[in-house]
């Protein structure tokens, strides 16, 4: 076997190491994982929140036994792939070993680690960035049109995964017109692989029109809750963050690009960057939607770092440069990442605050980062649940409605009772409701400040709490389980004209 392919295998197998163990096995899933994983029973051209893809990953780990290990494990396939595609966009653009090591680094040391530790459409989004930008390289130097249409398939790939893709070709389209790069557009195999893009994402594109563009109300959502917390300042300030081992790298990358000979083929790249980033920054975005312009900086980097360090004197500076991005990730290796026991972050916090990493979606500073938050008191919620189905009579139907997505998902996953299936009037759970059965029963699990009604009380003879998440890091802590046995009223007609309104309001149709 060869030099090369050894030491890729072991950067690789690092990759797989690093997954798995920054993250303490007191941890459970995220509450976007299990929306993801309950949309393998659901399986269609679109969902109220995402695109298809990340569903028929869900349907490979229901395949493989649904387990922790599985789901953590997709993602970090990805981000090997990730690395994998760097590795070899190195070689393309004229670096060695050296280069594709300090490449290969880079990567291990960076926001990926966390973007790939959570079964997301992020992971597939950062891979299907870096493909965009690898055909495009491979095209420019070979003419071979197959890598228009591995481009289109990249772009139809990533857009069926995540359409945050979109603002990619926004900020790539007048970065080619800007650059010589531009004799791309008379290339009658660029509109054919277009063409075929528009084939493979055209049945979600029905899936929004039949739908009434649910996605438009899911951007107006994120709008008004999470991205008006942040600021343009903050997101560019963040950009640094994302990669700051390597910002060596990246950066001599980035401004390498323009006086570069070697690189003068792949300027677009450099302009691509600004006019994405641009986009971003106006429309005040979270940080890590720009991931994916980062690896083929990283790649460009170390190709002309390795250069600049190949004679003389310098080249003593070479191992340096490749311990650098270690040893400015591992101190805060176990801070950006739910590395810690809670129990431990509970009896000894770690100074997650003097990072930033403390500030939630809703602009307070709180005791953990919020995706820890969103990483404890399932199972204890699971647990709820299952008592409370098991006090209902036996041969009645007991239906299980949850305030949010993240309840209802985790209880499928952790409940131990399989006939069990919990849902929310949001989300997709919207269109997963079977009404057609009559209601006896119910159990719904709402926030910590929402209160059973007097409403609630006369539709049912009797009426429990079973109890609430006492996770003190939850971020779902007081959340409560109700009983509410023996409907006086037709529930059905009820939840029916709420499902409906729901609808309206997504499909946008009110």
């Amino acid at each position: 076997m060869k030099k090369e392919t050894l030491l890729l295998c072991f950067f690789i197998l690092i990759k797989f190491v690093l997954q798995y163990i920054v993250v303490h096995p007191d941890f459970e899933l995220h509450r976007d994982e299990f929306l993801h994983l309950d949309q393998a029973d659901h399986l269609a051209w679109g969902y109220l929140s995402v695109p298809p893809v990340t569903s028929w990953m869900s349907v490979l780990i229901r395949w493989l036994g649904n387990a922790e290990v599985w789901v953590r494990f997709f993602p970090a396939l990805l981000g090997a792939l990730t690395l994998w595609v760097v590795w070899d966009l190195v070689k393309r653009l004229g670096g060695n070993l050296y280069a594709q090591s300090l490449a290969a680094t880079a990567m291990l040391c960076s926001a990926l680690i966390r973007i790939n530790i959570l079964f997301q459409p992020n992971s597939i989004d950062v891979l299907c960035w870096t493909l965009v930008f690898y055909t495009l390289v491979c095209f420019f130097q070979t003419k071979n049109p197959k890598w228009l249409y591995l481009l289109g398939l990249s772009f139809a790939f990533g857009f069926l995964n995540k359409y945050n893709i979109l603002f990619l070709a926004m900020g790539l389209f007048p970065a080619l017109l800007v650059t010589p790069s531009r004799s791309l557009f008379q290339n009658r195999h660029l509109y054919f692989a277009l063409l075929l893009a528009l084939v493979l994402v055209s049945p979600n594109l029905i899936w929004q029109y039949v739908n009434g563009f649910p996605v438009l109300t899911h951007m107006e959502l994120l709008s008004k809750y999470q991205l008006v917390n942040v600021s343009r300042a903050g997101f560019l300030l963040e950009q640094l963050l994302l990669f700051y081992p390597a910002l060596f790298i990246w950066l001599t990358g980035l401004i390498g690009l323009l006086p570069s000979k070697q690189l003068t083929p792949f300027r677009f790249i450099f302009w691509t960057f600004i006019f994405t980033l641009a986009i971003f920054t106006f429309l005040q975005a979270k940080s890590y939607y720009a991931t994916g312009l980062y690896p083929v900086l990283l790649a460009a980097g170390s190709v002309l770092i390795s250069q600049f360090f190949e004679v003389g004197w310098k080249k003593k500076l070479k191992p340096v440069l490749l311990i650098l991005p270690p040893a400015l990730f591992l101190p805060a290796f176990p801070l950006i990442h739910p590395y810690y026991s809670p129990d431990r972050i509970l009896e000894n916090p770690p100074a997650y605050s003097l990072l930033g990493l403390s500030r939630w979606e809703d602009g307070k500073e709180h005791p953990i980062p919020q995706d820890f938050a969103d990483m404890v008191g399932w199972s204890e919620l699971a647990h709820l649940v299952d008592s409370a189905y098991q006090m209902m009579p036996k041969g009645e139907r007991t239906v299980i409605i949850c305030s949010n997505y993240g309840q209802a998902g985790a209880v499928n996953y952790y409940s131990k009772i399989p006939e069990i299936e919990a849902l929310n009037m949001g989300a997709d759970y919207l269109y997963w409701f079977d009404l057609e059965e009559k209601v006896d029963n119910l159990i719904l699990v709402w926030e910590w400040d929402e209160q059973i009604t007097d409403r609630e009380l006369n539709f049912f003879e009797e009426y429990l709490e079973i109890g609430k998440i006492t996770h003190p890091l939850a971020r779902e802590r007081g959340a409560t389980v109700h009983f509410l046995r023996g409907a006086k009223v037709d529930i059905n007609s009820i939840l029916r004209e709420e499902v409906e309104t729901e609808k309206k309001v997504w499909e946008r149709r009110e």
